[in-house]
């Protein structure tokens, strides 16, 4: 995939992931007026819920002021673009892309609401685990994408001569 292609295509994933995830907030949150709290059981391990995230990950340094943790998501985002500007690699682009998109549309809800908006939750029990948006799942899915990079995928193998 030549330079130009690569770039379309990891803009495009960005504004995948974070159009994807700011149309499924606008749809719960202006649409149909969730605020927080809301909890819709879909099976008996999965429920559909808004909860705000006011940490970052896993509720961490949720006790910073939000002007801190904006500013902690900024830096990410612009260190982030800075890589993915710089980077040659088209599938490195596309997880960088696919991060950048997430985090911005996570930064945005911050900036917007004071913290972030989750609404997938997975339980078994009593445990209950991470609770997510599609913007969280965008980033996860740009990690695996930069593992798979650093693996090794889409460069050209080089046969020993």
């Amino acid at each position: 995939m030549n330079s130009r292609t690569s770039l379309w295509v990891s803009l495009t994933l960005f504004l995948v992931a974070f159009g994807a995830d700011r149309l499924h907030k606008f749809v719960q949150i202006a649409v149909y007026g969730w605020k927080g709290g809301e909890y819709v059981p879909v099976t008996n391990f999965f429920d559909y819920v808004l909860v705000w995230n006011t940490g970052i990950s896993y509720g961490l340094f949720a006790t910073l002021p939000v002007l801190v943790l904006g500013l902690l998501m900024l830096v990410a985002i612009v260190a982030l673009s800075v890589w993915w500007w710089q980077a040659k690699s088209s599938v490195l682009r596309a997880g960088l892309a696919l991060c950048i998109g997430g985090a911005a549309s996570n930064a945005l809800d911050r900036w917007l609401y004071g913290g972030v908006a989750d609404f997938f939750h997975f339980h078994y029990g009593p445990y209950s685990f991470y609770i997510f948006n599609l913007a969280d799942a965008a980033i996860t899915l740009g990690v695996i994408v930069l593992v798979l990079d650093f693996l090794g995928l889409g460069r050209p193998r080089h046969t020993p001569e």
